[in-house]
């Protein structure tokens, strides 16, 4: 006799199949509304797994950032790594693509993706700030 298993819908794993398509998702649970990045398959607030995906804004600010000098092979230093804050609060991070000189807290950006299963590391697609026309 056979048991199927039913995987989860809001994993990682699939998080990131879905940025390989350029959407930006979070995970949504169905029970209490609690919005969930990086998603998983079960709401850290109420237990449940009824949880679906949403798309997230594309729009947010700096709320911090560091600039790294010595980096791993395909990243050409310095570079800027930023956590971005974004309308519904989620924070997310990724490669801020700004002159250093015009980088600070509460610069506003726009959200892209860029990359993913090519040659080398890292296989998945990077998350990439660019400065929004709202500043």
């Amino acid at each position: 006799m056979e048991y199927p298993i039913k995987l989860p819908e809001t994993t990682i794993e699939n998080f990131y199949r879905k940025l390989e398509n350029g959407e930006l998702a979070a995970a949504k649970c169905s029970k209490c509304g609690l919005t969930i990045f990086p998603p998983r398959p079960l709401c850290p607030s109420c237990y449940s797994e009824s949880l679906e995906w949403v798309e997230l804004e594309r729009e947010g600010e700096v709320v911090t950032y560091t600039i790294i000098h010595v980096a791993p092979p395909d990243f050409k230093p310095p570079y800027i790594v930023a956590v971005v804050k974004l309308k519904n609060n989620i924070k997310i991070i990724g490669i801020l693509k700004e002159d250093i000189s015009e980088v600070k807290i509460g610069l506003k950006v726009k959200v892209e993706v860029e990359g993913g299963r090519g040659e080398g590391w890292p296989l998945r697609p990077r998350i990439i700030f660019t400065k929004s026309n709202k500043n």
